[in-house]
């Protein structure tokens, strides 16, 4: 069973999971959303980067695949590498050990303080805010361009905006974000197609709300960047455990 609430810093999500071992059960994709993942698994922390594609869990090496408690908190585009000290590029389609980013002996007490805590979650959600406020507030410009691309924007007319040019947004897209705006708007136009069919919109309608050319179109990034045709898409978002959207769901 899948659940997430809103921190009261926005931009943050925090996400438990719990996996019940059954044997020949669906292994659900974790599908590309732009978002970045601080995790606590099986008693170990690590960092879930920016997805270009779905990322399918190892039942038998991920503890999410074998049974128990997962917890994370997830962070909006832009918002993690500051926070983390590193490039989000350096850590696309990669699931870290958070100890290969931060010093060992910080990393190895964070990790005995989730441990001990009575609300894993929480404990997490709290080592993220803390993080979070040493880095300083999110870069307003990142997010006038997540906002950009969302809102279905060319990536010239977001650059325009922002007031940089396309190869500097490039290089600044990469560095937050783990890949370039054309890549990040494609991801996020996928998700907002998906959420419209999650909500029991017809694939066609689905697609140009989207941003989508057409159904067609929408079933080919459906296939390229999730791995799934629609149909299978809408069964699993249909079944019983709901399930996250984006990068929280396993290291």
């Amino acid at each position: 069973m899948y659940r997430e609430r809103a921190s009261h810093v926005e931009g943050v999500v925090v996400w438990t999971r719990t996996a019940p071992v059954r044997a020949g059960g669906p292994v659900y994709p974790v599908l590309p959303d732009g978002c970045m993942d601080l995790l606590w698994i099986g008693g170990r922390l690590g960092v879930a980067g920016p997805d270009t594609h779905a990322y399918q869990p190892d039942l038998q090496g991920d503890t999410v695949g074998g049974g128990g408690e997962c917890v994370g908190v997830r962070f909006a585009p832009g918002i993690a590498p500051a926070l983390l000290g590193v490039p989000a590029y350096e850590l696309r389609d990669r699931r870290v050990d958070l100890a290969d980013l931060w010093p060992g002996p910080e990393a190895r007490e964070i990790a005995e303080r989730l441990a001990a805590a009575t609300d894993p979650a929480a404990a997490l959600e709290s080592v993220a805010l803390r993080r979070m406020a040493l880095a300083g507030p999110p870069d307003p410009l990142l997010r006038a361009v997540v906002d950009g691309l969302d809102a279905g924007h060319t990536v010239a007319s977001v650059a325009d905006l922002v007031g940089l040019g396309t190869r500097r947004l490039h290089r600044r897209s990469l560095d937050a974000f783990g890949y370039g705006p054309k890549t990040l708007a494609r991801v996020l136009r996928l998700q907002r197609a998906l959420a419209l069919v999650r909500s029991g919109a017809p694939y066609a309608e689905a697609a140009v709300a989207a941003g989508c050319a057409d159904q067609a179109h929408l079933a080919r990034e459906t296939r390229d960047l999730a791995g799934l045709t629609l149909g299978a898409y809408e069964a699993l978002a249909n079944s019983e455990t709901p399930q996250p959207s984006g990068s929280s769901t396993t290291a």
